[in-house]
C-alpha cells in the first residue's frame, strides 16, 4: 500500500511540473487541486519585483517634469526681459544662465522681435518652448529684477520652485500719472534753457509737453496704435508752442522751444537696443527695433509737419 501511494505522489509530481511549464485545462491535478494552474514565474513576477533590478521609470518622469518646469521658467525669464525693453543679447545670456543654475546641461534660444524660442537639454533629452512676444513697455524695474533672480539662482538660494514664486510676484514699477508728466516737462524746459532758448523758452516747452505727455498716456491708456500716438501727442505739442510764440509775451523768444517740446517722442531707447543688437550679432532683432524706431520717428515728423502747415507756424530756427 505504501509503494502505491509513493508511486501515486511522483506521478502527480511529474504532471504538476509538466503543467507548470505548458499549462492547460483538464489536467490531472485539477482532480486533487481545484486551483487553476498559475502561470511560469517570469510571467507572474514584474522585472522589479526581481533582486537586483532598479526600476528607473519614476525618476525619468520626475527628471522630465523638472525639465519641462524649468523650460518655461527660462522662457519666462527671456519673455519678461525682451517685453520690457532689455537688449536681445541680455535676454540670451539671463535666460542660459537661469537654466545652467537650475541644472541643465545646454540652453538654447532664438530670439525675434515677437517671439522667442527656446530650448533645454538634460541627459540627452530636448524640449523647445515657444512664446509670443507682447511689448509692456520699457520697464528697467522688471530687468533688474529678473537679474537679481537668476543671481540668486546661480548661487544655489533658490531652486526652480523658489524661481517659479519669485516670477509670479514680479510686478512692473509705475510711477504716478502726475508724477511723469511733471517730470518730462521740466525735462523738456531744462533742454530748451540749456541750448539757449531763455526762461520765456523753458516756460513754453514746459507747457506744450506737459499737455503732450498727458495726451500721450491718455492714448496709450486706451491702446492706441504707437504711430498715430505719436502723430497727434507731436501735433498737439507742436501746436501748443507754436501758438504760445505767436503771443506778444514770447514774440521774442527762440523757436527752439518748439523743438524742445516733442523730445518726449524720441524713441531713443530702441535706438540704442537697435544699435547694440545689430553689434553683438543679432542681426534681424536690431533691424526689426531699428525699422519700429524709424516709424516712430516719422510719425512725429508727420504731426509736427501737420501742426506748422495747419497754423501756418514759422518754422525751426
Amino acid at each position: 500500500m505504501a509503494t502505491k501511494i509513493a508511486l501515486f505522489t511522483k506521478l502527480a509530481k511529474v504532471w504538476d511540473a509538466s503543467n507548470s511549464a505548458a499549462p492547460q485545462t483538464g489536467n490531472f491535478c485539477t482532480l486533487f487541486d481545484p486551483t487553476p494552474p498559475q502561470p511560469p514565474l517570469r510571467f507572474r513576477l514584474k522585472y522589479r519585483q526581481i533582486p537586483g533590478v532598479v526600476d528607473n521609470r519614476g525618476s525619468m518622469q520626475v527628471d522630465r517634469t523638472q525639465q519641462r518646469a524649468i523650460t518655461r521658467l527660462c522662457i519666462q525669464c527671456g519673455l519678461f526681459l525682451l517685453q520690457h525693453g532689455a537688449e536681445s543679447a541680455l535676454v540670451e545670456e539671463l535666460s542660459t544662465r537661469l537654466g545652467l543654475a537650475l541644472g541643465m546641461d545646454s540652453v538654447e534660444s532664438a530670439i525675434s522681435s515677437n517671439a522667442i524660442v527656446l530650448t533645454t537639454i538634460k541627459n540627452g533629452e530636448c524640449l523647445t518652448s515657444t512664446r509670443k512676444n507682447v511689448d509692456r513697455g520699457i520697464n528697467m524695474h522688471v530687468v533688474t529684477e529678473v537679474q537679481h533672480i537668476v543671481i540668486l539662482a546661480e548661487h544655489k538660494l533658490l531652486d526652480y520652485r523658489d524661481v517659479e514664486k519669485r516670477f509670479a510676484q514680479i510686478v512692473p514699477l509705475r510711477y504716478p500719472r502726475w508724477l511723469l508728466v511733471l517730470m518730462v516737462g521740466l525735462s523738456c524746459a531744462c533742454f530748451c534753457k540749456l541750448n539757449n532758448g531763455g526762461w520765456d523758452g523753458a516756460l513754453v516747452s514746459f507747457c506744450a509737453s506737459t499737455v503732450a505727455m498727458y495726451i500721450r498716456q491718455v492714448l496709450t491708456h486706451r491702446s492706441m496704435h504707437p504711430q498715430i500716438n505719436f502723430c497727434i501727442t507731436a501735433f498737439v505739442a507742436t501746436t501748443i508752442s507754436g501758438l504760445l510764440l505767436r503771443l506778444p509775451t514770447f514774440a521774442s523768444t527762440p523757436t527752439i522751444a518748439m523743438a524742445a517740446s516733442v523730445l518726449l517722442l524720441v524713441p531713443g531707447f530702441p535706438l540704442i537696443n537697435a544699435v547694440a543688437d545689430m553689434f553683438k550679432g543679432h542681426i534681424n532683432t536690431g533691424l526689426a527695433r531699428w525699422a519700429i524706431a524709424s516709424l516712430l520717428t516719422l510719425a512725429t515728423c508727420i504731426g509736427v509737419v501737420m501742426a506748422m502747415t495747419v497754423w501756418g507756424l514759422r518754422g525751426w530756427a
